[in-house]
């Protein structure tokens, strides 16, 4: 029952994400310049954030069935419901500007690093985890699975800052480039959060 209701909760989420995406297009800055192109820096950006967000919520869910540690399920909670209600925004806005939400382009190419953006083991963008770091942390318990998780998100998150920045600096509709700032601001906390938790298990992030 737990698991269906923290499902519940991120998917109700993702719905009040989808409700405010109108109104907050809408209320854009006015440094829209109008719908942005399918191989524009805007739209790079939400394909793949949106990507990279839902492995995120993956790992989350991955970790939260495998510790009893209130802090570490806190904090998987947290990020689920964030990532899994911005990526409904992104996906939103790639339907309002009727956009694929598939790009024939190489992930990153909005960034100039579609040569560099790995497709191997399922590591598609920077920071993402591989196929077999998700099935590792899959069989982990416990302590192990915490620091684990840690580590992950730790570089998933040091990923999305460098995709977020990237947007805030070619991104040319306003409140993408508002929601990338706040993805910057938000998951820079959370990886000092992550620092500590590490810390106190013993562990630290990767190199």
């Amino acid at each position: 029952m737990r698991q269906v209701g923290w499902i519940a909760g991120t998917a109700a989420a993702v719905l009040v994400a989808g409700g405010a995406i109108t109104y907050a297009v809408a209320q854009d800055d006015g440094s829209n310049t109008g719908v942005p192109a399918a191989d524009s820096a805007d739209a790079g950006f939400a394909r793949d954030m949106a990507v990279h967000h839902q492995q995120a919520v993956e790992m989350s869910y991955i970790v939260r069935d495998r510790t009893k540690d209130t802090e570490v399920r806190r904090l998987a909670y947290d990020i689920a419901q964030t990532q899994a209600n911005q990526r409904g925004m992104l996906i939103g806005w790639l339907d309002l500007w009727e956009l694929p939400k598939v790009s024939a382009d190489a992930p990153m190419t909005w960034m100039g690093m579609g040569d560099m953006a790995s497709g191997d083991d399922g590591a598609l963008m920077p920071g993402m985890a591989t196929n077999a770091e998700m099935k590792k942390l899959g069989t982990l318990n416990g302590k192990q699975a915490e620091i684990f998780y840690l580590q992950l998100m730790t570089d998933h998150h040091k990923g999305g800052i460098h995709m977020a920045e990237g947007c805030v600096a070619k991104c040319k509709v306003g409140v993408e480039k508002k929601l990338a700032q706040g993805m910057v601001d938000a998951q820079q906390s959370e990886i000092r959060l992550m620092a500590d938790m590490l810390k106190a298990r013993g562990a630290k992030a990767r190199d």
